[in-house]
């Protein structure tokens, strides 16, 4: 992939799920965007980090105990885990929803 693609298109995703997320004004969550890096905090102490990792050209996720590594289809326009066929949107929707014990639509 271009380098300026993944640059352009991770910083997209990135910035759209702090916008969202951080649009919630939800008490138990702090989102922070530092550069390529967005860390979720919860008010338990738990943390998913969500980065554009350039040296992969991937977005990478870490929350508890999971990770994923997602790759962008050009074709689709969406990030996509290839070892659980997973979408970015659709699994930070899943995983911060089921942390809050609430529906999220990214």
């Amino acid at each position: 992939m271009d380098r300026n693609v993944f640059y352009a298109e991770s910083s997209k995703a990135l910035r759209h799920i702090d916008e969202v997320l951080g649009d919630l004004e939800h008490e138990q969550l702090d989102v922070n965007l530092a550069g390529d890096v967005l860390t979720l905090a919860f008010e338990d102490g738990g943390k998913f980090i969500i980065n554009a990792h350039s040296a992969a050209e991937q977005v990478w996720m870490a929350a508890g105990t999971t990770a994923w590594h997602f790759d962008f289809v050009a074709d689709s326009g969406r990030w996509i885990a290839h070892k659980t066929d997973e979408e970015l949107m659709a699994t930070v929707s899943r995983v911060v929803g089921d942390k809050l014990g609430q529906p999220i639509e990214l």
